[in-house]
């Protein structure tokens, strides 16, 4: 376990993973901002990775409040998901957890109901991706 990191299984391919995760983020009015497949990257370079793709995402009225408590959390937003397979082809989705990175960067409270908001859709984006609860 990494400190701050939220990892849970997906029941689904990396490929599949990734592409519905995709998908939900437009559907939550967020702007998929990159997508960036490590695999691919690591093949055109002859290197073998398994399935390992980052999806970046967010929505300018959530980043921007926080960005407004402490600047530097902007080094962590956009919001990053990382959807890889193990050495025994299980799909997972890693994430930083919002509320540790709220602590780490000593942002106020006031902010708190946007934080719990995006913790929510976080959640709520990763596990339905994953297939969890469908």
């Amino acid at each position: 376990m990494v400190e701050g990191l939220i990892t849970l299984r997906s029941h689904h391919p990396a490929k599949e993973t990734a592409d519905r995760l995709a998908a939900l983020v437009a559907n939550h009015n967020a702007t998929l901002v990159a997508r960036i497949d490590h695999a691919a990257a690591a093949a055109k370079v002859g290197l073998d990775l398994r399935p390992t793709e980052v999806l970046i995402f967010g929505n300018p009225n959530v980043g921007t409040l926080l960005m407004q408590q402490a600047q530097v959390i902007g080094l962590d937003l956009p919001t990053k998901v990382l959807v890889w397979q193990d050495d025994n082809g299980v799909t997972w989705l890693s994430y930083q957890d919002i509320g540790w990175l709220v602590s780490r960067y000593g942002i106020a409270s006031a902010v708190r109901p946007t934080v719990d908001k995006l913790s929510s859709l976080l959640r709520l984006l990763t596990e339905e991706a994953a297939g969890q609860g469908n």
